[in-house]
């Protein structure tokens, strides 16, 4: 690919025309970006930003890429990798730049003895995307742990501290994703706990029960953290580049939360779908009686189960939750598998599932 050369008098960050942008996604699909910047400092992401912001140039943010769906076409405009490193740790406090290796990170607290995240363990990615995605899994999430975001305001064209109440952390959701053409993530600070080697409370029913506690109990932190890769390592949840499986953006959508009318009206399908003695999951969702199913068990009833697909791009045959490229995929591969679920459920349940990847130049 064809190199730009770099501002005059600096070596500058890394920038590319012209550039593959599936080899930065676990899906591995997505046309080429107009002019790819590679920066290695958060000063090289801030002057990549503000360059775009100043030229008007459409920017495309990529951390690990794992959370990310990019169009055949690709991206008309500069795609910003944001390849930093930087790990610090003050007693309970961790710092993280936004580059970070996520599962590197969670590896480390665990052997620092250091609880909170464990349970994280395993899931592909960047620390910067994690406030953004508010991400979690096993009975943990980053909201409970993350004390600071620092990011650089486009709007205010400054760099700016947020605290954890500014993020505005609800389930898979944050002021970053509400907002995402202002903030840039550079680091991410989390306040950990020392339990003594032990994990934080297990909150996760599978987790509890794979680890043969009951919920509340701690465990050693490397415990936790192995029962934690066996589990997702089973559902095909860790990345591993010879399991076709693990070509996923993980969980294609989010669980749906009904308010107690769309759940009442939930169950009637069910019974009148599946029977009056099929009870599907529930949780409680907040206040006025709203209520969290599985999108997995909404999937898998109407019909889509472990496998479904005879094309390039197939559900995982570890766990319906997932969309996978086999290999020859295109993203309109991808798209029409998830249109063939979407309307599917719609039929079957009254429910529009939500797609939890990002999508760049392309859409449901």
């Amino acid at each position: 690919m064809p190199r730009c050369p770099a501002a005059s008098g600096a070596a500058g960050p890394e920038q590319n025309a012209d550039a593959p942008l599936a080899p930065l996604t676990t899906f591995r699909l997505g046309g080429p970006a107009t002019r790819l910047v590679t920066a290695t400092t958060d000063d090289e992401v801030i002057a990549a930003v503000r360059a775009a912001d100043a030229a008007g140039t459409p920017l495309l943010l990529i951390g690990g890429g794992s959370n990310l769906i990019v169009g055949d076409k690709g991206f008309d405009g500069t795609a910003l990798h944001i390849a930093t490193t930087g790990f610090s740790l003050d007693g309970t406090h961790l710092e993280l730049a936004a580059g970070e290796v996520w599962t590197d990170a969670v590896a480390r607290t665990v052997e620092a003895g250091l609880a909170g995240i464990e349970c994280l363990a395993g899931i592909p990615g960047s620390a910067g995307a994690t406030p953004i995605q508010n991400v979690g899994a096993y009975g943990q999430d980053v909201s409970a742990t993350i004390t600071e975001v620092v990011a650089y305001d486009r709007r205010a064209e400054e760099t700016v501290t947020l605290t954890n109440a500014e993020c505005a952390f609800s389930y898979r959701h944050s002021l970053f994703k509400d907002q995402p053409d202002r903030y840039v993530v550079l680091r991410v600070r989390f306040l950990l706990e020392d339990a003594g080697g032990l994990s934080a409370p297990i909150k996760y029913a599978e987790t509890a029960r794979e680890l043969g506690v009951e919920a509340g109990d701690r465990v050693p932190l490397a415990t936790a953290r192995e029962t934690v890769l066996r589990l997702r390592a089973g559902k095909g949840m860790v990345l591993d580049p010879a399991d076709h499986d693990t070509w996923s953006a993980g969980s294609f959508f989010t669980n749906p939360i009904l308010t107690a009318e769309e759940h009442t009206a939930f169950l009637a399908r069910v019974a009148e779908r599946l029977g009056p003695d099929i009870a599907p999951p529930a949780f409680p969702a907040g206040g006025d009686g709203a209520v969290k199913t599985s999108a997995a068990w909404l999937i898998d009833r109407a019909g889509f189960t472990k496998g479904y697909g005879s094309g390039p791009a197939r559900i995982s045959t570890k766990h319906t939750l997932a969309l996978t490229n086999r290999g020859e995929a295109s993203t309109e591969d991808l798209l029409a598998l998830a249109r063939e679920v979407v309307v599917g459920v719609r039929d079957a349940f009254g429910i529009t599932l939500v797609n939890e990847p990002v999508m760049v130049g392309v859409s449901l």
